[in-house]
């Protein structure tokens, strides 16, 4: 099992990043066609909305931002769209990829540009409409304005200002006929923002098997070791205490942050001289290498203090926000840092207590769990996939990726 998955091997992150650009994406385009072969995408991701799935709670949004077609629309194709960066290689869904369950497999943290390699795990979007405060220290409240972290971050998408930006997109003559069309106004940052968040609020998914048996009444819709799985989660496993389940839904979330020791650990080994890194070559395939070595073809790797970063709160040093459960099996690897690999890593590593310290969050403790029920709690998290995946994948892939459509073609006043 491996506690640091580490992506500061350069050479294996740059080559996945390029073989998620050449491989993924020009796929999807030619699943894609015209977007005028799908008239219905944009009222069905309308309806996600309007009518969420079994187990899910009313989609919240702004008062100054209602959704609508159009605004999906564009925030759709802005999302996919690479010139939205500021050498045009990068786009949202370069680190949130929808056939892996919106966030990214192939490496423990994110890519940014010119290959980049950054500090955190890229949260899934599934469900990111329930999951304010945003980001792993939640420094962001809403999903309007989120996106401008990103857009911004020099090692992200690495543009240099706001006004560059909607410069930008203004220039592109594929876009300002859309904006307004959908906010009655040219581009701009605010519609910018709202276009992304009403498209990222369609990515609504459960009407799991759990959600089936727990909400529908259906009894067989989970097997014996899942609803063992259950039990235990609720139970000895003491989940609950950050992975809420609500009489009429489940978020799976608290929303808020805890210490488990995960980002504790990795300073102290940062801090420590000599230290080796476990570094994953091939799936199961790993080796050690001195952290001097790694640096040497790289930059070093950053400290991460979690929300202290955002409160200035010495209580908050390495605390980082609970993710939701959710459509888990999809979404590898885990933690902040994508530094478990599997589902059975991360219970195991909170049946051991997580990483003790001073500074542990006091609901983590060992839970002296059987081989047995490991298992059955990670075939309870197996039973958290929606049953709508495919659809926002087919809906994600009717976009085209940074090339430019007539906006007349595909809107109608």
């Amino acid at each position: 099992m491996s506690y640091d998955t580490s992506t500061a091997v350069k050479g294996r992150v740059i080559v996945s990043c390029m073989l998620l650009a050449s491989l993924t994406f020009p796929f999807s385009n030619a699943l894609a066609g015209d977007a005028t072969l799908h008239p219905d995408r944009d009222r069905a991701a309308l309806a996600r909305i309007q009518k969420v799935p079994v187990g899910l709670p009313v989609v919240p949004f702004p008062d100054d931002n209602p959704p609508s077609e159009l605004k999906i629309k564009v925030g759709r194709k802005l999302f996919y769209d690479r010139r939205l960066s500021h050498n045009n290689t990068i786009s949202c869904a370069m680190c949130h990829i929808p056939e892996q369950g919106f966030t990214v497999n192939e490496t423990a943290t994110a890519v940014g540009a010119q290959g980049k390699t950054l500090r955190r795990n890229a949260p899934t979007l599934l469900n990111v409409a329930f999951a304010a405060p945003l980001f792993h220290d939640g420094r962001e409240t809403t999903l309007e304005t989120q996106v401008i972290s990103p857009l911004l971050a020099h090692d992200e998408m690495a543009i240099p200002s706001i006004g560059f930006l909607v410069e930008k997109i203004r220039r592109l003559d594929d876009y300002e006929k859309l904006f307004q069309l959908a906010f009655d106004r040219g581009v701009s940052i605010e519609g910018i923002g709202a276009a992304i968040a009403s498209y990222e609020r369609t990515l609504v998914s459960a009407n799991s098997p759990f959600d089936r048996w727990h909400y529908g009444n259906e009894p067989d819709a989970l097997t014996p070791e899942q609803k063992e799985g259950f039990y235990l989660f609720v139970d000895k496993g003491k989940c609950l205490n950050c992975h809420v389940i609500n009489e009429d839904f489940a978020l799976f979330t608290d929303n808020g942050f805890h210490n488990t020791g995960v980002g504790w650990k990795r300073s102290m080994e940062k801090a420590a001289p000599g230290r080796r890194v476990r570094v994953e070559l091939a799936p199961g395939v790993f080796t050690s290498i001195s952290r001097e070595a790694i640096e040497s073809v790289g930059l070093p790797e950053q400290e991460d203090r979690g929300r202290y970063e955002v409160t200035l709160d010495p209580s908050d040093r390495w605390r980082f926000k609970t993710p939701t459960l959710r459509n888990i099996a999809l979404t590898a690897p885990y933690m902040h840092d994508g530094s478990l690999s599997t589902l059975r890593d991360v219970v195991i590593f909170y049946d051991r207590g997580g990483f003790p310290h001073e500074n542990l969050d006091p609901v983590i403790q060992p839970l002296h769990l059987t081989d047995d029920e490991i298992d059955a709690l990670v075939a309870f998290l197996r039973s958290l996939t929606g049953d709508n995946i495919r659809e926002l994948v087919e809906d994600a892939r009717s976009a085209r990726i940074g090339n430019p459509e007539k906006p007349t073609a595909e809107i109608s006043e």
